[in-house]
């Protein structure tokens, strides 16, 4: 079974197979005004190639207009920049979504 666990102090996205890391990706994450929440959701849902800056692909969180992407903007992976959406590399987002399956549950915490 796996699980997403997204560290907001460390930027990264860990990739957990049985509650083991098995690999791990540099993130960019919301703003101080428009922060990335913390909780506990699922992926409901998945959209390749959802075009402008959602890059190769998009899985929507259980929160309301919040999800995991890619980016037009590689630059910005590390950063605080977006309006509360963890962005990927697009070829990180597209191995990942490769991966999981929807309703995987992902936790972001603050480190």
């Amino acid at each position: 079974m796996y699980s997403i666990i997204i560290s907001l102090q460390q930027r990264q996205l860990h990739l957990l197979q049985d509650n083991k890391v098995i690999r791990s990706y540099p993130v960019g994450l919301g703003k101080i005004l428009t922060a990335t929440p913390l909780g506990v959701y699922t992926i409901i849902n998945k959209a390749p190639n959802p075009g402008g800056p959602f890059g190769a692909m998009w899985m929507g969180l259980s929160r309301p207009h919040y999800g995991i992407h890619g980016t037009n903007a590689p630059w910005s992976i590390g950063h605080l920049v977006s309006h509360g959406c963890i962005r990927m590399y697009n070829n990180d987002v597209l191995q990942l979504a490769a991966i999981v399956p929807i309703g995987t549950q992902v936790t972001i915490r603050a480190q």
